[in-house]
């Protein structure tokens, strides 16, 4: 089971890049995908989830609105398309799978991850 995350890079505030999580050795079908990320100094948190079953989505409050989670399962990939990107949006972003979907947004609630891939907002 991997899980491998790109798209990370420099941008300018209030432009967007798109993050990809493919998977490898095991099908997005059945899984969850959620994306995580960890700043400087900071605790990792929760920003996005799709689930598997109906394609529900979970925000973090701080990217609602301007971050979109989606999914192509004939890709075995999740996307982050991230827009109106602001500085405090720098971290290292993570993709993760629950072996069971519990808390969406919960870094301990996820056993698979990816390793991460660094988006810097900055001008």
């Amino acid at each position: 089971v991997q899980l491998q995350a790109s798209g990370g890079g420099l941008v300018q505030p209030g432009g967007s890049l798109r993050l990809s999580c493919v998977a490898s050795g095991f099908s997005l079908d059945y899984y969850a995908i959620g994306w995580f990320r960890q700043a400087p100094g900071k605790e990792r948190e929760g920003v996005s989830c799709i689930s598997s079953s109906d394609g529900s989505t979970y925000y973090a409050d701080s990217v609602k609105g301007r971050f979109t989670i989606s999914r192509d399962n004939a890709k075995n990939t999740v996307y982050l398309q991230m827009n109106s990107l602001k500085p405090e949006d720098t971290a290292v972003y993570y993709c993760a799978a629950p072996l069971d979907l519990v808390d969406p947004l919960v870094p301990g609630a996820y056993d698979y991850w990816g390793q991460g891939t660094l988006v810097t907002v900055s001008s």
